[in-house]
């Protein structure tokens, strides 16, 4: 028997990568010793604390030992130190401590984990109550005739940076595009007539509109009304040879965008006959839809079923339209002509009704 051979290379699989990032949350508190004589003979290992603050999302606090923490120094030093203030364990975290100079000239004393290579990394603090700090952080003998005292008080500054890594890995970013209604915007405008800048004059009716949705949407109207051989009034334009009920359902399908059947060369005909070409299907429907015939004498036409299929929501904004007008051409008009599913009244004549 044969082996069977596998042509072609192999199938790589997708790198992935991932990051590990390490930073940290840093955060300051600054606290003010006043009446520092009365803290003298406070007792070894006795302190006064600041109030507590967050970094990192752990509390913390300052720490001052007037007569220091340890009894081996016999009181000689002041020991200050940060302590950590919530449970924990193995918070990591940088310190700075700063005894602020009071007289202006800046030489504050600072001890510091930030800003320089630390050999064992951050230091790591394990329950509640560790401590970051000096035993012997100032003499009290030169502390009291120093720049460091003022006004009987000190002040202390400190910074607490917490350690925190996570692993980020690739992410795919997708923004949601809303489905535009522009053009639906631009046929709710057309109605309300706010803004038009045109008019039309088309069978003894006129229409507003707007130069730019225009011009927009039709090269032709483009030309027209902004082009270099333009009429010179472009306010009023009079379009022959077209009817009125005709001309709005084409406006709206103008401002509507939906020009999925051609209407720019529909436009290159006007004022020239602009329905002498017949045949074509979906311009039979848009005239029947225009003109007034029933739903179902409209329906039963080629260019519907081409609608309904290709562009259903030209379709439906259409249909929508139409009914709006005869709304209101009943309204207006006092009566309706009574009509039968064929389009015809009810002497059997055939039927265009006019919307006005």
């Amino acid at each position: 028997m044969g082996t069977a051979e596998v042509s072609g290379s192999p199938t790589k699989s997708p790198l992935t990568v991932s990051t590990s990032v390490t930073e940290t949350l840093d955060g300051f508190h600054e606290f003010k010793i006043s009446a520092y004589s009365l803290t003298k003979g406070l007792g070894v290992g006795k302190f006064v604390a600041s109030e507590t603050f967050t970094v990192g999302g752990y509390t913390w606090a300052i720490y001052f030992y007037p007569d220091g923490k340890g009894p081996e120094d016999n009181s000689t030093y002041v020991s200050l130190f940060i302590a950590l203030a919530s449970e924990g364990a193995d918070v990591r975290a940088l310190f700075e401590l700063t005894l602020v100079d009071q007289s202006g000239n800046g030489k504050h004393k600072v001890h510091s984990h930030f800003g320089r290579a630390l050999e064992s990394g951050p230091y790591t603090l394990k329950y509640r109550g560790s401590m970051w700090g000096y035993k012997r952080f100032f003499k009290k003998s030169s502390l009291e005739s120093s720049d460091y005292m003022k006004d009987n008080s000190l002040l202390v500054r400190c910074r607490v940076g917490v350690v925190k890594s996570c692993t980020e890995g690739q992410r795919n970013y997708s923004i949601p595009v809303p489905i535009s209604n522009l053009g639906q915007q631009f046929g709710n405008l057309l109605e309300s007539g706010k803004g038009c800048d045109v008019t039309f004059e088309v069978g003894g009716e006129t229409f507003s509109a707007h130069k730019l949705v225009l011009a927009a949407r039709s090269p032709v109207f483009r030309a027209q009304l902004f082009g270099p051989l333009r009429d010179r009034n472009t306010d009023r334009v009079e379009i022959d040879d077209m009817e009125s009920p005709i001309f709005k359902v084409l406006s709206l399908t103008l401002f509507l965008g939906l020009l999925l059947f051609g209407l720019d060369f529909l436009f290159t005909n006007v004022p020239s006959g602009i329905f002498s070409w017949g045949a074509t299907p979906v311009v039979d429907t848009l005239v029947r839809l225009a003109g007034g015939y029933s739903e179902i004498a409209v329906m039963q036409t080629d260019g519907f079923d081409y609608l309904k299929k290709s562009c259903p929501s030209l379709l439906t904004e259409l249909l929508k339209y139409v009914a709006r007008l005869g709304e209101h051409s009943v309204s207006a008009s006092g009566y309706r002509k009574e009509m039968f599913a064929d389009g015809c009244d009810a002497n059997g004549r055939r039927v265009k009704q006019r919307l006005h």
